[in-house]
């Protein structure tokens, strides 16, 4: 995260938006590393906001699994091999299947050519910004975009709204499985997706995205895979 203190250059909006921007893109980032205490003095005291604002800023990452709320202890970052995260893998097995065999026989032209876009630029969006360990937010974001294109056809609005809650739940398990796992194939798993979907395949393309969404809570789990390392996070994603 850049200090906005020592570059002067803050984003803008109420301070509740900004700083809640700024301790998201933290988590994300590794700024703030797993288990790690967010203590709402000291934050306050950094972004020069009130204790309130941090609260409310604290609060909203919780809702979206990015933080914890620890009883008598304020907040904390979730553990990298929380049980929650096998959770919500489990539930996106159930789910996203289901959603994209639902897809495969509603999906009209318009759906395809949103799946074969949003795939493409997937594949042209750089997985990292300027040779750094984290992943960029253009590559999450054009992540997303394909993962919810591939879904979208399905039709139905209360399935897209849980793949979307479901989906920011899993962010930080996403970027800590590729940390663990710098040799997996995003790119071909991707790409399996993307022509079963265009091929009709509903039975291969479901069994396809269940082994993606419960590779990337593997990972995780204990023994899962080396802990990360600085000369191989460059790698994790692509």
């Amino acid at each position: 995260m850049v200090d906005t203190e020592a570059t002067g250059d803050e984003p803008t909006g109420p301070p509740s938006v900004r700083v809640y921007a700024a301790l998201r893109a933290g988590v994300l980032h590794g700024e703030f590393h797993p288990e790690q205490p967010l203590k709402p003095q000291e934050l306050a005291t950094r972004f020069r906001v009130s204790l309130a604002v941090i609260r409310e800023s604290l609060l909203r990452l919780v809702g979206e699994g990015l933080a914890e709320r620890l009883p008598n202890r304020g907040f904390a970052v979730p553990s990298a091999d929380d049980a929650r995260w096998q959770e919500v893998a489990e539930a996106r097995a159930v789910v996203e299947p289901a959603m994209l065999r639902m897809a495969i026989a509603r999906g009209d032209l318009d759906w395809e050519s949103r799946v074969r876009a949003t795939h493409h630029r997937l594949t042209r969006t750089p997985t990292h910004d300027d040779e750094g360990p984290h992943v960029s937010d253009a590559w999450a974001a054009a992540h997303y975009a394909f993962h919810r294109a591939l879904l979208s056809g399905c039709g139905n609005s209360a399935l897209l709204g849980t793949f979307d809650r479901l989906w920011t739940a899993s962010e930080l398990a996403r970027r800590w499985s590729g940390h663990r796992q710098p040799a997996r194939d995003h790119v071909g798993e991707h790409r399996q997706l993307e022509q079963a979907a265009l091929a009709r395949d509903a039975d291969g393309g479901a069994a396809a995205l269940e082994r993606h969404v419960t590779n990337t809570a593997a990972a995780l789990a204990p023994g899962g895979g080396p802990e990360p390392r600085q000369e191989s996070r460059r790698r994790a994603y692509r």
